[in-house]
């Protein structure tokens, strides 16, 4: 997450994620699951834009950022009222710290919705960090940890210290790693997405699956070619069942040469990993030359 402080105004870049290792451990009685991710953000970021109010008001205006590479496609509209995590994040500032601070916020979004990518849970975050900033609420980085685990799961990576953690639990336990090399790939987005609890609700839990660990020491090595051996998610088995874009991206990565490939999080995002930057690119025309109407091509945050 990049801060760019501005005489009045504050401007955060927001990043994505990625699974690289999702498994689904078992199902809780509160009717959530436990997990075990790795996770890592690359460099597709939305764009938040907080400018003080005199008012206290909290405003959301969303504009959807579009790309000549992209195909051309209209984007639903999401939700810009109280409903949105960015509105709810910055009330949940403003009760936390007793305050009652007006702000104007403007979210260009890149990061593709109801993708797998975390977009939501990113633009949390960054509303979190950017607002204690700008409102000099002086919260620590426990505090803001806390905030985001009541608004969401995968808030907490994302106002982390390092681009790759696992995380368990919800995925409100985050544990930050360090990697010695950085990580290529190609991200590919059907026009169809996916329903998170949709896709949770046909899952099956993996109780004596393999474990992260043995994944996050192979990373940790530089040993790729037993990284993506041991790529995992959980998720993709009932969201192929659930969405047959995300079967048809499988099996298009399947005829590409990358070094290993599997869907993001709940879906519909696609990715492979690559060798270089220039190999992705290639994979990457590949792709939209077969029409698929979102690809990007990102590496791992520093």
């Amino acid at each position: 997450m990049l801060c760019q402080p501005s005489t009045s105004s504050l401007t955060v870049l927001a990043p994505a994620k990625l699974n690289l290792f999702l498994r689904v451990v078992r199902r809780r009685d509160d009717g959530f699951h436990d997990l075990e991710t790795a996770m890592t953000s690359v460099n597709v970021f939305d764009t938040l834009v907080f400018d003080p109010s005199e008012k206290p008001e909290i405003s959301l205006r969303v504009v959807m950022a579009t790309t000549r590479r992209q195909n051309s496609q209209t984007p639903d509209p999401l939700p810009a009222g109280a409903d949105n995590l960015v509105v709810r994040a910055a009330h949940l500032l403003n009760e936390y710290a007793s305050t009652n601070f007006g702000v104007r916020i403007t979210l260009v979004k890149r990061i593709p919705s109801a993708a797998g990518m975390g977009g939501g849970s990113s633009d949390a975050a960054a509303t979190l960090a950017g607002l204690n900033r700008l409102w000099n609420l002086g919260l620590k980085r426990a505090e803001l940890l806390d905030l985001a685990a009541r608004l969401g799961s995968d808030i907490g990576f994302f106002l982390g210290e390092s681009s790759l953690a696992v995380c368990r639990g919800r995925g409100e336990m985050v544990e930050p790693l360090r990697l010695p090399l950085s990580l290529h790939f190609v991200i590919a987005r059907p026009a169809s997405g996916l329903s998170t609890p949709e896709v949770f609700k046909h899952c099956r839990p993996n109780e004596m699956g393999s474990s992260v660990d043995q994944f996050v020491e192979s990373l940790r090595r530089g040993d790729i070619g037993r990284t993506v051996r041991l790529l995992l998610n959980d998720l993709q088995p009932p969201a192929e069942i659930l969405n047959d874009d995300v079967r048809r991206l499988r099996e298009k990565f399947n005829a590409l040469p990358v070094l290993g490939h599997q869907m993001s999080g709940s879906g519909t995002s696609y990715f492979g990993i690559c060798a270089s930057s220039r190999h992705a690119a290639m994979i990457a025309a590949r792709l939209r030359a077969a029409g698929v109407p979102w690809v990007h091509v990102a590496r791992s945050c520093s």
